[in-house]
């Protein structure tokens, strides 16, 4: 029989109440009273609970809510507050709403097995894993109102107010990128990825996700874009780089080369390099992202959207975000452009994934490969008033 502390318990998928806890010691109790050769050692025994530790935090130095949670007090409170007032979570006899969202922010932004949770909470890992779980799949459920596709008649003022990029790129709507986030997958249910590993090119997510109304893309109307790297084709709604010609700058200061595309590429990789910035973010904010273990495979797959959810939250309500003001401060680096050789080979097989294209498709591709000359051409012209 396992005791209250859940002292060898170090998975998140307990689900008994703290009824049951209480249940279980008082079983527990009575055998110990039976059998008075054993006695039981409490593993939760720290002199201050979860709410005093909460408190502490909360009361603490603004550094050390960041370091912990990845957030600061003021926000911490924000998003506390919108579960309590929307209903979503209620105070627990022993866990109030604050500290069921402290615990999931603890678990995912240090990477936090159950065992260690239960020890800085000082509750039983069956708690642990039962309120992580709750404010887990609520956030999962609210997402649609944090995650949400672009405005399309609006320019963002990282393109209306840089000269660089307006008025060439004020049809661009976003920029798309993708990155791996690790996860478990028993064995017997293994079949359904196969192929699907974490090698599996970008450009074929991409377009499962545009040709499968199950994902809901946002496809963004005439005129508009997304930004895409080399490994994509340049094909309607999504404008990639010129493939074969270098786009890093100090690549740009050599001789040869087609001067007017390696400038267009430079332009195009320094704005698309905001999607980079923010899946650095994201994973530096959650290191669990990089590697989700522990977890049933249910809750691992909403594990990235919860915390891209709080990312969003913080991007909205605090402005003194010690990792977002880093990365406004920092110059974005434009990585080196891809092999010549292993991007042509990419370029084939994204073509080839998905099916033939149909004709409206193909003159849909031509207009957008006139599009980016188009561009080209004009930014060339204004480098060189």
């Amino acid at each position: 029989m396992g005791s209250d502390d859940g002292c060898d318990n170090n998975s998140f998928d307990g689900s008994s109440s703290d009824d049951e806890d209480d249940f279980m010691m008082l079983q527990f109790v009575l055998s110990m009273q039976q059998s008075p050769a054993i006695q039981r050692t409490p593993c939760t025994t720290s002199v201050l609970t979860g709410h005093e530790r909460m408190v502490e935090f909360l009361n603490g130095h603004y550094e050390r809510m960041h370091n912990r949670f990845r957030m600061t007090t003021n926000c911490f409170m924000r998003l506390a507050n919108m579960f309590e007032e929307t209903g979503r979570l209620t105070h627990g006899r022993k866990v109030s709403v604050q500290e069921q969202v402290m615990i999931f922010l603890y678990v995912v932004a240090q990477n936090a097995t159950c065992r260690t949770s239960r020890e800085e909470w000082q509750h039983s890992t069956s708690t642990i894993s039962r309120y992580f779980t709750l404010v887990c799949t609520h956030l999962y459920e609210v997402s649609g109102q944090f995650i949400r596709e672009p405005n399309w008649n609006t320019v963002h003022s990282r393109i209306h107010d840089d000269m660089r990029f307006f008025p060439f790129f004020e049809g661009c709507v976003g920029a798309i990128d993708g990155t791996h986030v690790a996860a478990n997958v028993p064995k017997h249910l293994a079949t359904p990825y196969l192929g699907w590993e974490g090698s599996v090119h970008d450009a074929r997510v991409l377009r499962a996700a545009t040709n499968d109304p199950i994902y809901n893309f946002p496809h963004p109307p005439p005129g508009k874009y997304f930004l895409v790297d080399a490994g994509y084709a340049n094909r309607y709604c999504f404008l990639s780089p010129y493939q074969k010609t270098n786009y890093h700058l100090s690549d740009r200061r050599r001789q040869g080369g087609d001067k007017k595309k390696e400038l267009f590429n430079y332009r195009h990789v320094s704005l698309r390099n905001a999607i980079e910035s923010t899946f650095g973010i994201w994973k530096n904010r959650f290191p669990i992202l990089k590697m989700i273990t522990n977890f049933p495979l249910e809750k691992q797959c909403m594990i990235p959207i919860a915390c891209a959810v709080v990312h969003n939250f913080i991007k909205m309500h605090a402005e003194e975000d010690e990792l977002f003001r880093e990365a406004m401060n920092d110059d974005y680096d434009v990585p080196a452009t891809d092999d010549p050789e292993e991007v042509r080979e990419t370029s084939t097989r994204v073509d080839d994934v998905g099916g033939s294209s149909t004709q409206a498709e193909n003159l849909d591709d031509f207009e957008m490969g006139q599009f980016r000359d188009g561009l080209k051409d004009a930014i060339w012209r204004d480098s060189n008033r």
